[in-house]
């Protein structure tokens, strides 16, 4: 049997037997149990049921019709599939748990998450076979999260124990997503000065190229939570000898050092990375016409080597957004603080409530820079 699209085939398939296989939802008394499972053919969805055509549809599509069919009926589909996924399970909530205030939970199971994310990548794949503009994929992307948060404003989620937790520590999540932006801006931005002017060293400096690597490589290799903890005692001996710094050992102030130096290594490789690329051709017609050096740079180099430079900005961004989750065990804050209680507690949905964010917030952060990498490119 010879399959016309293979890889949305297999994730199309995945996503059918994540369904069938695994708890699309799962009830429990209180928020401390796991609960029984559901799946997809017991959750009480009605004629919600018929949705699981969508993969199937897919399933046949990736097996007899071309890839252009498949993308042109398969995009929708997913984008859909995405919507109406959590709408289905919102709805399977509000039957067996109508009183939102009730102790009662019903939470996402691992057939619904397996699914969901199996999708995504159904409609990621499609997109980069599609070969779109930069913003049209964006676009897609965009309109699938409107429609989920026009899905939670509404109302329709509101029974989910993962909404309920929301409802109970919304002033923590606010002071969380604060705490976390603040991490990320505060260690990226001068991360970026310096890593700029790391990389524009090493691009002119070839001999310190390898020290200067050893250095960011090693530091990039320590784990994260063992950085956290070895810049504890030295900011606790600068804040106890120069009080007037406000610098502690634990708190935001080695929370965003660690971030700093954990961003200086793509930086620096992106800047470099971005200077090596400018053609040598552009660069002697600049110095026949009587440029200086810095001319050169700023003028000639820079502009030519933004997009390799905006791309290690959009991956050290990322990485960021991710690593200050770790930053809350000394006391940082962030989402951080909300995924440990979780863990602490044993309550999954408030794990889920810390986690989730900062996966929307990267992915968030990677389309923004993708549509700036792009909108340069195509300036130049």
């Amino acid at each position: 049997m010879t399959w016309r699209a293979p890889v949305p085939g297999a994730l199309a398939l995945g996503t059918l037997i994540s369904l069938w296989s695994l708890p699309f939802v799962r009830f429990a008394p209180n928020r401390l149990l796991t609960g029984d499972g559901l799946a997809w053919w017991r959750a009480p969805l009605g004629l919600g049921h018929w949705a699981a055509l969508l993969p199937c549809g897919l399933l046949l599509l990736a097996w007899r019709a071309q890839s252009r069919a498949t993308r042109v009926v398969g995009l929708p589909a997913a984008a859909l599939w995405l919507v109406a996924l959590p709408w289905l399970a919102g709805m399977a909530a509000r039957q067996m748990a109508p009183e939102v205030d009730g102790l009662a939970r019903v939470s996402l199971g691992a057939g619904f998450w397996l699914s969901w994310g199996l999708m995504a990548l159904l409609l990621g794949e499609l997109l980069r076979e599609a070969a779109w503009p930069v913003w049209r994929r964006v676009l897609l992307w965009v309109g699938v999260l409107l429609a989920l948060l026009a899905e939670l404003s509404g109302g329709a989620l509101d029974h989910l124990s993962l909404l309920r937790e929301y409802a109970n520590h919304q002033d923590a999540f606010n002071l969380a997503f604060g705490q976390h932006v603040q991490l990320v801006a505060l260690s990226v931005a001068p991360a970026a000065l310096l890593g700029a002017s790391l990389g524009l060293l090493a691009a002119r400096r070839s001999r310190v190229q390898g020290a200067l690597f050893a250095v960011l490589n090693l530091i990039q290799t320590l784990p994260s939570i063992a950085l956290f903890g070895l810049l504890v005692a030295p900011l606790a001996w600068l804040g106890e000898h120069v009080p007037g710094l406000g610098i502690a050992g634990i708190g935001m102030a080695p929370g965003i050092l660690a971030l700093t130096l954990y961003s200086l290594l793509p930086m620096t490789r992106g800047t470099l990375a971005g200077l090596q690329q400018v053609p040598a051709a552009a660069v002697d017609a600049a110095r026949g016409m009587g440029m200086g050096s810095w001319q050169i740079l700023w003028q000639v180099e820079l502009p030519l080597a933004l997009p390799v430079f905006l791309t290690g900005l959009r991956i050290t961004a990322v990485q960021a957004v991710g690593l200050a989750e770790v930053a809350a065990l000394i006391g940082a804050g962030g989402f951080g603080a909300i995924m440990f209680q979780g863990l602490l507690g044993s309550a999954i949905d408030l794990v889920l409530l810390g986690v989730i964010p900062v996966v929307a917030l990267a992915i968030a952060v990677d389309l923004l820079f993708k549509l700036i990498i792009a909108g340069v490119a195509r300036h130049d």
